[in-house]
């Protein structure tokens, strides 16, 4: 059996996880997570009761009850990257046993749900909807690091975006992955929407948005927002979900991203007071995982 060494499993001194600085026994099974800190508090707000409230960085944690659900919920910033360190400790806090350092023989699947903000890119996804990334294409390259990628990955779409994007951006190749389908239909009612979401390498030139540099490929956004395949339609920008669903369908946990729209990207407008929206998703949330 191997033992994973210390600089691959980092253990603080407290015996808690490296960045989240979490201990086993303080993660529940169901999980909420967030890209602001502060959103934590949000959400913990409607806790009826606290086990713990830990901060490190950008990571911030609080694990608690909700109407007799215990719940952990934990911040992880903003990109694909942040959810690789996330995604990785909270497997490692469900399923590595930190004395022996060896994976446990039992896996433990944990339940975890994203709420998150986004961009619209239909006419049918405006400010103030709710999106659920039943499909993500990740523009970013985190899960093709993990050995097995190919079996969580939708290759033949894959296929159909490419050539139907006329893909231009050199060594960087889209790919496609599904959230947990149970999970889909667990926290989606008839308020929130099945779509397909582009988790973007970054905010502004990845999303198309144009300042002072120029785009590589100036056309990708209409061709974006004209895709049509297989009854599938991209519906909006954010910049997680696609790792989140591909790790954890490799790690055997059941994930989904659930965006509000706060900007339309096709109408050219922007909600910048969106606190309303996330109070509503948060709560659906709540209720539903």
């Amino acid at each position: 059996m191997r033992i994973i060494p210390e600089s691959e499993l980092i253990i603080n001194a407290d015996g808690s996880i490296f960045h989240l600085h979490v201990k086993p026994e303080q993660l529940a099974d169901k999980v909420i997570l967030v890209g602001d800190p502060a959103r934590v508090n949000v959400v913990a707000s409607y806790l009826d009761t606290k086990e713990c409230d830990i901060s490190n960085r950008e990571f911030h944690t609080v694990t608690g009850v909700y109407k007799g659900k215990r719940l952990t919920i934990v911040s992880h910033g903003i990109g694909t990257d942040n959810i690789d360190i996330v995604l990785n400790e909270l497997d490692a806090l469900a399923n590595i046993d930190f004395r022996t350092r060896t994976v446990k023989q039992d896996r433990r699947s944990l339940t975890l749900v994203r709420a998150g903000t986004s961009g619209g890119l239909q006419p049918f996804t405006p400010i103030g909807s709710f999106v659920a990334a039943e499909k993500s294409i990740g523009f970013d390259g985190v899960l093709y690091f993990y050995k097995g990628n190919e079996s969580v990955r939708d290759l033949n779409f894959e296929e159909q975006l490419c050539r139907r994007l006329e893909w231009k951006i050199p060594n960087i190749r889209p790919y496609v992955v599904s959230a947990n389908a149970s999970l889909v239909e667990q926290i989606c009612g008839d308020d929130i929407l099945k779509g397909v979401t582009i988790a973007a390498n970054g905010f502004y030139g990845p999303q198309g948005r144009e300042l002072r540099l120029g785009l590589e490929d100036p056309g990708l956004n209409k061709k974006i927002e004209s895709f049509q395949w297989n009854g599938y339609r991209i519906t909006n920008f954010e910049m997680e979900s696609s790792s989140l669903s591909g790790l954890a369908a490799l790690m055997g946990h059941r994930a989904l991203t659930v965006c509000g729209i706060i900007a339309g990207r096709l109408a050219e407008n922007m909600n910048t007071d969106y606190q309303a929206i996330m109070k509503a998703l948060i709560e659906k949330i709540l209720n539903r995982i």
